[in-house]
């Protein structure tokens, strides 16, 4: 056994336990309060670099619900791929009174579990497993489900909004999508997709576009899916799925950088809220 690598040799430090998936961090941890009887000054924690925590879709989510008469404080929600627990503890910050956040990579789970002790989100509970076996599994329900870049890692994706409808009362999703306008503008991105697929669930017709994650599966933080490959589907037929499967009251927009094009939409229905 490595001693040096197992053991820690020095006083407690909220480092150390993000230290244990060092150079893994997608996000940007915030500052913690420096222990009691030291200075007040907040202390850094060196992670990754993707403000995660302060991620402004979260809040445009909330808005749109309180808009709605169904503000998160005092919900029940379910979160699909939290990560590292960033968008949770923003939740949690907004007033949710519980968020029960399903990941089914096992590091990224463990990081969740680093992030609730260090951040103290006890409204957080965590649950290792795949997101769709757990919707079809579990009977619970739910006020909010929160899915933000988990969508375009599916394999059935289309099955996955199915199941988010019946469960909650009101959906959030950001996801990037497959964008014809876009690969005409980048045909050299098309190289990680096969063609075209159709399918159907329940009455919905929809097309999915396979993509192949490649070489980014050799590294130790990767955080797509389970399988070596996802399904992306077309705007049309996301927002289209939502209606379909109950949520036909819709807040959306699309925006675009170089690497592809994303939607991001509240979904509820029409219902008035309790």
């Amino acid at each position: 056994m490595d001693l040096d690598s197992t053991y820690v040799r020095t006083a407690p430090d909220p480092q150390h336990a993000v230290d244990i998936f060092k150079g893994e961090w997608s996000s940007r941890l915030p500052p913690l309060p420096r222990a009691h009887g030291q200075t007040a000054l907040a202390m850094p924690i060196e992670s990754g670099s993707t403000p995660l925590f302060e991620d402004p879709r979260i809040d445009w989510a909330c808005d749109r619900l309180t808009e709605w008469g169904l503000p998160i404080a005092g919900r029940r929600v379910l979160e699909l791929g939290p990560l590292e627990a960033g968008h949770t503890a923003r939740l949690c910050q907004r007033g949710a009174r519980e968020v029960v956040a399903i990941e089914a990579n096992r590091r990224s789970y463990l990081k969740c579990l680093v992030v609730k002790e260090l951040y103290q989100l006890d409204q957080a509970r965590f649950l290792l497993g795949e997101s769709i076996e757990y919707l079809r599994q579990t009977d619970e329900t739910f006020d909010v489900g929160i899915a933000s870049g988990i969508l375009y890692h599916m394999a059935n994706p289309i099955e996955l909004l199915a199941l988010l409808a019946k469960r909650c009362r009101a959906v959030f999703i950001w996801t990037v999508f497959y964008d014809p306008a876009f690969y005409q503008r980048y045909p050299e991105k098309l190289a990680t997709f096969s063609p075209p697929e159709n399918g159907e669930l329940e009455g919905f017709n929809y097309r999915v576009h396979r993509h192949h994650y490649g070489e980014a599966l050799d590294w130790n933080g990767f955080c797509g899916g389970a399988q070596p490959y996802c399904h992306w589907l077309e705007r049309q037929h996301i927002l289209g799925a939502l209606a379909h499967f109950g949520l036909g009251r819709q807040a959306s927009f699309t925006t675009e950088n170089v690497h592809a094009t994303a939607l991001q939409v509240m979904a509820m229905r029409d219902e008035k809220p309790a």
